[in-house]
């Protein structure tokens, strides 16, 4: 029972985030409630943060499968695309549901499909647009390269495979470095920059840089800048006890 409270810490914190103030509570049992509460008060900033899934893992990915590493690709480009999280979530969903997780299947699913499949998952407003840059991305990756893992063994470095990333239409450093961040420890050559909002966010946990050298920790610290901190969300979010400016204010980055 412990355990399964402990995991489910951040997604209680979620689904309170997205309730009215009176259902908040009622979500939980009274007593699970209150016992969540007691354990995360026992809990040290790391222990909290290692409950914070990263998108990837949150998406059921395995990254150390080399099909879903494409499929990681797909969902950055979803997730760096002017969307909220939710929408991107439910898009990728969309296409794993069609079976679209493939440049071949992409290739072959066409424009006005995969239109309408972007509309299932709410990305109304970037559509068309944004079904032009998948269409392109799969096309290209196939004509030049074959697959995204021969785009990373023609890598001669790290830089340059940032830069092979961002030959693809609208792929910019933003979505290569969403992508890669996940990766680390994975693909030897991904080397992003540190994420400005994991920096900002370890500043206001009174994290040092070495902290932020730990993969898994600089992505539960920009989940938790870009689910809390950017959507105004700091009065459930699962670290503000921790945190030096829990008033929702929004992230400078």
């Amino acid at each position: 029972m412990r355990y399964e409270i402990v995991y489910n810490i951040f997604w209680a914190d979620v689904t309170r985030s997205r309730a009215a103030d009176g259902d908040r509570r009622r979500r939980l049992s009274g007593s699970v409630a209150q016992e969540t509460d007691e354990i995360r008060a026992q809990m040290t900033i790391h222990d909290k943060l290692s409950q914070v899934p990263s998108h990837a893992r949150d998406l059921g990915l395995d990254l150390r499968c080399e099909a879903h590493r494409f499929r990681w690709f797909l969902a950055s480009v979803f997730f760096t695309g002017g969307v909220s999280t939710e929408i991107a979530k439910k898009t990728y969903k969309e296409f794993e549901r069609e079976e679209m997780l493939t440049p071949e299947r992409i290739i072959e699913a066409g424009w006005d499909r995969l239109v309408e499949v972007l509309d299932a998952g709410g990305y109304v407003v970037y559509d068309f647009a944004t079904a032009s840059k998948v269409l392109e991305i799969a096309t290209k990756l196939k004509e030049r390269y074959g697959s995204l893992e021969n785009l990373y063994e023609r890598a001669k470095n790290n830089k340059d495979l940032e830069k092979k990333l961002q030959e693809f239409k609208g792929v910019g450093p933003t979505t290569v470095g969403t992508f890669l961040r996940e990766l680390k420890g994975v693909w030897e050559k991904a080397q992003p920059s540190l994420s400005p909002v994991a920096k900002e966010v370890a500043s206001r946990l009174a994290l040092d840089e070495g902290a932020l050298g730990r993969p898994a920790t600089e992505l539960a610290l920009i989940r938790i800048g870009l689910d809390f901190c950017k959507g105004n969300q700091c009065s459930v979010c699962p670290v503000r006890a921790d945190c030096s400016d829990p008033n929702d204010q929004p992230l400078r980055t």
